[in-house]
């Protein structure tokens, strides 16, 4: 994998497929040879002759980790003392930081160990952190060959903007191929997404972090409720090993993690930075085109993710260290969901509990009384949460109006037949029972307001 590396100095330095430019003359840094060394101890003997190591393209085919500068040209020998650093601690004490003072903080720490990894969203506010420090900076990205055709115009277009040379990595072709030709083109959405982002995007970023000490991303606590609220400042990564492998090898810094999305569009906005297109289209997280979608006003911006699974897990795998232990199974989409301590939702007197058998009764019966409204949900689901009052609101509106409105708890145990019989993809998933049909219809919406809902029940019944 290559970088782009930038800083104030014009003067370009190019070899192993990446660019680099000198670090300003002010930039306080030991210089050895051609490379730096940053926060460390180095003793350094001269008199040892200098080591010949071969180019990145000269390593056997599948090495294709994102090996520094400094490992493809000769060098002296050096013998380190490398000082063991908290970054628990660290943590806490840039939690009040700014998003530059963090950034400033991991650049001169790791220098050219470190990257920027960039998504092709706003993430956009982390390569201009970095070039507001004035110091160099490496940035990667993983072309998993189904992004967006705005994605790849807005890769060229941060380059020409920062004058840098975005190095990509992607996906083994021959993984690829079997994966296709078995399951096929979009397999993700009958079995759950992880094996096709397992191939196309974990993987390659695997082998990209292997030649780094550290990396950078653009993970925010308000990104995802269910997997992202604790996300630090900085960590030692939980997933990932780094250039020494082992665990504790690759430390992981989230600059962004404490600023809420509208202010890094505020920063976007006041620093004229350019922007994916595809974010003037109603699309905020963005991924690979078959798996992302605009949002509707209101919506959590993960909701544009993976939108057929549950939402309480939305993580390709890139940062499965977010995830809990008790959710971890719902990585797939396909885990069962149930939380015990979790408060139930869409409590009202105008609103019939729904049990298996009651369930499965109103779905055999072919004449019914008076059509029903149902909705399957999960109580830890967060967009089941948010459309909690609109649907109370719509039971208690539809009360005595011959339409009945009704729940049902489709996680844990009764998650599989939910899917199986009930067309359930993702929570909340909203069905009407006609009276002369036994086969319910699928509200297909995602706007779940009342007036909306109505709209649905009155071309139906």
């Amino acid at each position: 994998m290559a970088f782009a590396v930038t800083s104030s100095s014009s003067t370009a330095i190019s070899g192993s497929g990446f660019s680099r430019t000198s670090a300003p003359s002010d930039l306080k840094v030991p210089q050895i040879g051609s490379f730096r060394l940053v926060d460390r101890h180095a003793t350094v003997n001269l008199s040892q002759k200098r080591c010949a190591v071969k180019p990145v393209n000269a390593e056997p085919k599948r090495n294709d980790s994102m090996v520094p500068l400094a490992a493809t040209i000769a060098a002296p020998e050096v013998s380190e003392k490398v000082e063991v650093e908290d970054f628990e601690q660290l943590a806490k004490g840039l939690d009040n930081a700014s998003p530059l003072e963090i950034m400033d903080k991991a650049l001169e720490k790791f220098g050219n160990d470190i990257a920027i990894a960039f998504s092709g969203a706003e993430d956009v506010a982390l390569i201009e952190y970095a070039k507001l420090t004035g110091r160099p900076f490496r940035v990667f990205s993983l072309d998993t060959g189904r992004l967006n055709p705005e994605t790849y115009r807005f890769f060229d277009e941060v380059e020409k903007h920062y004058g840098i040379r975005i190095e990509y990595m992607f996906p083994d072709a021959v993984e690829v191929q079997a994966l296709v030709r078995s399951k096929g083109l979009f397999s993700f959405y009958e079995d759950g997404h992880q094996e096709c982002c397992r191939v196309r995007k974990v993987r390659p970023l695997r082998r990209a972090l292997k030649g780094l000490r550290a990396w950078i991303t653009g993970q925010r606590k308000d990104q995802s409720p269910g997997t992202r609220a604790e996300v630090p400042v900085v960590q030692v990564d939980p997933v990932f090993e780094g250039l020494d492998g082992g665990v504790g090898s690759l430390v992981k810094w989230n600059p962004v993690a404490n600023v809420d999305g509208k202010d890094i569009w505020n920063f976007l906005r006041a620093m004229n930075v350019p922007v994916n297109s595809l974010h003037s289209q109603g699309y905020v997280s963005i991924g690979c085109e078959p798996c992302t979608r605009p949002v509707l006003p209101g919506q959590h911006e993960r909701e544009g993710r993976w939108w057929w699974e549950d939402a309480r897990a939305k993580e390709c795998g890139l940062h499965k260290g977010n995830l809990k232990e008790e959710s971890s199974a719902q990585l797939n989409g396909n885990g069962n969901g149930a939380t015990a301590t979790q408060s139930d939702l869409f409590n009202s007197q105008n609103l019939v509990t729904l049990s298996r058998a009651g369930i499965e009764n109103l779905a055999k019966l072919e004449n019914r009384k008076e059509p029903w409204l149902v909705v399957l949900y999960a109580p830890w689901c967060q967009f089941c949460q948010g459309m909690e009052e609109s649907y109370v609101q719509l039971a208690d509106k539809l009360a005595g109006s011959g339409v009945k409105v009704a729940k049902f708890r489709a996680d844990g145990d009764q998650k599989e037949y939910a899917k199986k019989e009930l067309q359930l993809g993702s929570f909340p998933t909203i069905l009407f029972f006609p009276k002369h049909s036994s086969k319910p219809v699928k509200y297909a919406s995602e706007k779940r307001d009342v007036d909306s809902l109505m709209a649905f029940i009155n071309a139906l019944r």
